[in-house]
């Protein structure tokens, strides 16, 4: 089904990229990266279609509600129905446009979060003194490496599939994998092997450094964890305590505060504010973590 929306979006979207080439260069170089099986015009394509079917399917939804569910008067009725689906169709462009970056993103965040161990597994391979087409295709197959796996599998197809040789092959994958480190790795394997240098001395090396900035960013993030647990004790724990055993105390003197009854502040402290400063640190909490 997906091949067949696909399909439709290229014969009739296809003119899109055409006649707005600006909107593909918004996603020229992040396609290729984000792993999606499609190419950059034929996404472009896809989300036109996807702006067109959400803004008429929006369209009939929103008319069929206005007037049996809501039952608005004419002019809310129209507002309503042009809006919503012009509203609609504005987000699943927007959404559309950044998904590859937000695949790209996690991607490089994988391939960086498995590259340290990844990198002293093809330390202790090169020692062998095997090719580096058996050092690829071995960890390949690692699929706990996630997308560094599939890297290495894109080298492998790229010298097995279609007969280039391990040198050209890296630097192929390097132009469009979303990780910096891991392109530069690639150039420093292919740059090694062009030079005729030792390709175990340089993946070592590589290897060392990398676990040892590792464990430097791990150990600086649990210092900013206990910082954090003790910001979450002091204001989000204790604070709002002591702020209800305030309200009940005043509660009892007087039960209004400045116009506003001490009750629905208390209400709206417990069932509101906490619970978003709660979901507001969490969300923190993700949005700065390190991948372990």
């Amino acid at each position: 089904m997906l091949i067949d929306y696909k399909k439709l979006s290229e014969k009739y979207f296809d003119w899109t990229t055409k006649k707005y080439p600006e909107i593909l260069k918004l996603v020229d170089s992040t396609v290729p990266k984000s792993g999606m099986s499609i190419s950059p015009k034929n996404y472009i394509s896809f989300i036109f279609l996807s702006v067109f079917m959400g803004y008429f399917i929006s369209l009939a939804v929103t008319s069929i509600l206005g007037f049996t569910v809501f039952n608005f008067n004419i002019l809310i009725l129209v507002l309503f129905v042009i809006f919503i689906p012009f509203i609609i169709a504005i987000l699943i462009f927007i959404v559309g446009i950044f998904y590859p970056y937000q695949k790209v993103l996690n991607r490089s965040t994988s391939i960086a979060t498995n590259l340290p161990f990844a990198l002293s597994h093809m330390g202790a391979i090169a020692s062998s003194g095997v090719p580096p087409t058996a050092i690829f295709k071995l960890l390949a197959e690692f699929k706990e490496y996630d997308v560094l796996a599939d890297e290495m599998e894109k080298i492998v197809r790229n010298i097995e599939v279609f007969g280039l040789d391990p040198v050209t092959a890296m630097r192929e994958v390097a132009k469009r994998t979303p990780s910096e480190k891991f392109k530069q790795l690639l150039l420093g394997i292919a740059t090694t092997i062009d030079g005729g240098g030792d390709l175990k001395t340089y993946l070592s090396n590589a290897g060392e450094q990398s676990l040892f900035t590792w464990r430097t960013k791990r150990q600086k993030y649990l210092q900013q964890l206990s910082a954090y647990a003790e910001f979450y004790t002091g204001l989000l724990i204790a604070a709002p305590l002591f702020l209800i055993a305030l309200f009940s105390v005043m509660y009892m003197i007087q039960p209004q505060l400045a116009g506003f009854d001490i009750l629905q502040l208390m209400k709206i402290s417990i069932y509101l504010i906490v619970p978003s400063l709660n979901i507001g640190f969490l969300v923190f909490l993700q949005l700065t973590q390190v991948e372990m």
